[in-house]
């Protein structure tokens, strides 16, 4: 039987607990309107946010580094308090880098010595199911209140089981002692023992998790969109994926558990962060890209409403009868003094902060690039130069205590609906309909997609599409293995979205008579290589002091294990003895390679090694990088970006709680668009072509410690630095001309095809079927995690550690891949749209296994 007959199957067995599926209200539609009663209440703002249009001053951020260093810079300036939304975080983060000379500006340091200057520190985050995720919220709660008594941690929901489902108990139980849930792989559990694992509030199976990603310092600063301060998403724009650093182990990066791959080993043991089962002297980690926002003005005050609505609701459900005194309800902007920290009621929905908004006129961009007054953007035009900006959320009765809105929904699909000349998306996931055909997902945006590409098809207008998104959802395990299981329902669920299963969007724009639907809509993937420096330093280096480079490096991460960084090696230590032997010595190797394929980068073949050739070809390694950005930008003129995903788990308002903001700058640029001039937005534009352009290696290697204004808080620098009308910029500041186009799509087919050649990376479009599959990626390669006697008789038949050189594929040797990698511009490949397609059922059969299993992985 196939997946889908499954289920249909598994969709009657849900009707005592799920509405018929003609009920269920989809959440979006195709105009921003949302008639349900349920979603009504707000319907006088834009995209019936509970927050109207608003303003402020925004800045972005491409990648970690940046952002976190700006976070850092206005905690250490936090006077009055600080509130922080994360699904996860870890207080042993490093906010700076390298750590070795950034002690003072470890996450849970900073926060420390802010308490202990009066600030007061508000901090939500996600409490998990831990039989399924690794995220020990617990350790997060007790780590940071154990600091100081100014700082105060909630964890919500609860996963309490529900009276109808006690009995799935003992199904649970079986389940946890047979699966290894950390592996996603909930479809061979029970309906009844998934409910009793997730629990249930006000009639909602708790599958959801709060996901926004917020830090207000002070009521004048914000940060938020997809970086969690957590382990595993700092890094910079040339992604470096080797951190190995014989000469001077002081120069690590990425210390203790924040040097990750979650495609080999999941974060396990936080709580015990120095723990790491990666050997990094032959295995990378898995490089991290990511865009972030600060923000000041008024827009200010609505994400610190939001904050308080979360904050008082989760208080009402928990405090009012345990832990008498410990906590406080907060007040939100319109109902307090900034300084001012005594309980009051906040106003549900926010209607106490909207009182104080008054209704503008609204505008709109015309097709000749001016504002025109009207209804369709109704956001006013700030004369001071501040962008315009609005505050989105999915938020719903389980989340934040409200009725379901879905105001990000409805943004995302106004954006597609009334975009005039392009749509770039950047995204985690990517699973939408086209039609109510497509159930088990209830999402829209992919028909906004197909309507608007359908529209520019009957009007021979120039439209672009471009989607950018991971190749693997980041699950450990090798795809064909029964763990990898939800992996592969992802996997499904996506290609179902873009190409396959009968209403995608490829298929339904075909049936639509948009005879080359890839002339308006393509997708890519990101991915990376550098070279791990084991050479003859790290050799001689262990010889010489007797010590394991591993050893030391273990034993380098323990000296910052505690909140006080008290735990110290002595004069005998494996660091100590280590570096002493290593500064006797002179190390030439790079610790990494990724500055040779950016802008102005040495090229790979002058790019010094010390040792012999065969030890250099055995150090190269590869992996996806990992889009974990939640943006949209529309004609160089708005921009969408914050926590949401593009699933039914961000979209729908009742499941994931998100945030998210829409910019409009109006601070103009002249440009050109399709080779004609142009009036488009400096927010939008600027970091549109960025993103291009790091994509495309046209920007220069980022160095961990050498910040710019651009790493700096919005508060104190403004405006981003772009470097405008430059060489590199003017080859991407035409998103339509056909010398762009050529440009984007040959390096994506460029990088594609020497990747594929030197690391066999999979998803492939040379694999189509499990055999397939098994040629050119199994027969290579030994996994992590291998069984030790499968690992070795993989290596007495020629294979390799997952993510290294495929050697027969070069006959040359070490300077035939050398050549071959210096073809590498960026990290853009195409994605493999023809991986699996001839096999039936991506996920198995094991989906209809557990009858849930559609809405927890859409």
């Amino acid at each position: 039987m196939g997946i889908h007959s499954l289920l249909r199957k598994a969709k009657h067995q849900l009707n005592d607990i799920l509405p018929g599926e003609g009920e269920k209200h989809s959440h979006t539609h195709d105009g921003h309107e949302c008639h349900e009663d349920e979603c009504s209440e707000f319907s006088e703002n834009r995209y019936c946010s509970f927050a109207p249009p608003s303003s402020g001053q925004a800045k972005w951020y491409v990648d970690g580094a940046t952002y976190f260093w700006a976070v850092s810079m206005a905690i250490e300036e936090a006077r009055d308090y600080i509130y922080i939304l994360d699904w996860w975080l870890s207080p042993e983060l490093y906010l700076r880098r390298p750590p070795a000379r950034n002690e003072k500006y470890r996450l849970d340091k900073l926060l420390k010595a802010a308490a202990e200057r009066g600030v007061k520190i508000y901090v939500i985050v996600y409490k998990e199911v831990e039989a399924a995720l690794t995220l020990n919220s617990i350790h997060t709660k007790h780590a940071l209140e154990a600091l100081h008594t100014n700082i105060k941690v909630f964890r919500y929901p609860d996963h309490h089981p529900a009276k109808n489902v006690v009995s799935g108990l003992q199904d649970l139980h079986t389940s946890l002692l047979n699966l290894d849930l950390k592996n996603f792989n909930l479809a061979k559990a029970s309906k009844n023992a998934v409910e009793s694992l997730y629990g249930t509030a006000d009639d909602v199976v708790l599958f959801w998790a709060h996901h926004e990603k917020l830090c207000l310092i002070d009521g004048k600063l914000a940060f938020m969109g997809g970086l969690d301060m957590c382990f595993g998403r700092y890094d910079t724009n040339s992604h470096p994926i080797a951190d190995a650093h014989p000469g001077n182990m002081n120069n690590i990066i990425f210390p203790g558990q924040d040097f990750n791959n979650a495609r080999v080993f999941d974060f396990d043991s936080v709580d015990k962060w120095e723990n790491n089962k990666l050997d990094r002297t032959k295995n990378s980690r898995m490089g991290w890209s990511d865009i972030a926002l600060s923000l000041s003005g008024p827009i200010v005050d609505n994400l610190a409403t939001h904050f308080c609505q979360r904050w008082n609701f989760i208080f009402d459900k928990k405090y009012t009868t345990r832990d008498i005194g410990k906590y406080i309800r907060l007040t939100p902007p319109g109902a307090r003094d900034h300084s001012s920290h005594t309980a009051g009621r906040i106003m549900d929905h926010g209607e106490e902060f909207i009182g104080h908004f008054s209704k503008k006129v609204g505008y709109f961009w015309g097709e000749d690039g001016q504002r025109h007054e009207g209804r369709r953007t109704p956001v006013p035009v700030q004369l001071d130069g501040t962008a315009n900006i609005q505050l989105t959320r999915s938020a719903s009765k389980w989340s934040v205590g409200v009725n379901t809105e879905h105001s990000i929904a409805n943004a995302y699909i106004d954006a597609i609906t009334n975009s005039k000349h392009f749509i770039y998306i950047e995204n985690q996931f990517f699973i939408t309909a086209t039609s109510s055909k497509q159930r088990p997902v209830h999402n829209k945006i992919g028909k906004a997609i197909v309507d608007r590409i359908v529209r520019a098809h009957e009007n021979n207008e120039d439209y672009q599409v471009i989607v950018v998104m991971p190749a693997v959802p980041a699950f450990a395990g090798d795809l064909k293995s029964e763990g990898a299981l939800g992996t592969r329902a992802i996997m499904e669920f996506q290609y179902d979205s873009i190409n396959r299963g009968g209403n995608s969007i490829i298929e339904t724009l075909l049936r639509s008579g948009v005879g080359d639907p890839h002339r308006y809509i393509n997708f890519y993937n990101l991915r990376s290589y550098d070279r791990i420096n084991t050479s003859q330093i790290m050799t001689s280096v262990e010889r010489q002091s007797g010590v394991s480079y591993e050893d030391a490096r273990r034993d380098y991460d323990n000296r910052y294990q505690s909140s006080e960084g008290a735990s110290r090696p002595g004069n005998n230590s494996h660091y100590r003895r280590y570096q002493e032997a290593a500064t006797e010595l002179t190390d030439n190797t790079w610790d990494t390679v990724s500055p040779c394929y950016m802008n102005t980068g040495l090229s790979l073949l002058a790019v010094p090694w010390t040792g012999t050739q065969e030890e250099e070809l055995n150090a190269y390694v590869s992996e996806q990088l990992y889009i974990h950005s939640k943006l949209l930008i529309a004609d160089d003129h708005l921009v969408i970006c914050g926590s949401a995903n593009l699933n039914d788990r961000s979209q729908l308002g009742d499941h994931d709680s998100e945030i998210a903001v829409v910019i409009e700058d109006p601070t103009p640029v002249q440009t050109y668009m399709n080779g004609r001039p142009y009036t488009a937005s400096r927010f939008a534009t600027s970091l549109r072509r960025f993103v291009y352009r790091k994509h495309l290696g046209l920007v220069p290697h980022q160095r961990p410690d050498d910040p710019d204004i651009n790493w700096t808080p919005v508060t104190r620098d403004p405006l981003n630095d772009y470097d405008w009308d430059t060489p590199a910029d003017r080859l991407v500041a035409d998103p339509l001309s056909p010398e762009f186009i050529n440009m984007w799509r040959s390096t994506a087919r460029q990088n594609t095809e020497i990747f594929s050649r030197a690391f066999h990376p999979v998803p492939n479009d040379q694999v189509r079927t499990w055999d397939d599959y098994d040629k050119f990626f199994s027969k290579h390669f030994v996994i992590p995690g291998e069984p030790k006697e499968s690992a070795e008789e993989g290596y007495k038949n020629g294979k390799v550690d997952y993510g290294h050189i495929v050697k027969e594929n070069f006959p040359g040797g070490l300077p035939e891949v050398k050549r071959w990698l210096s073809g590498i511009k960026g990290n853009l490949v195409e994605m493999p749209l023809n991986f699996l397609i001839d096999v039936p059922d991506l996920a198995e059969d094991g989906l209809a296994l557990n009858s849930l299993t559609d809405e927890l992985y859409t």
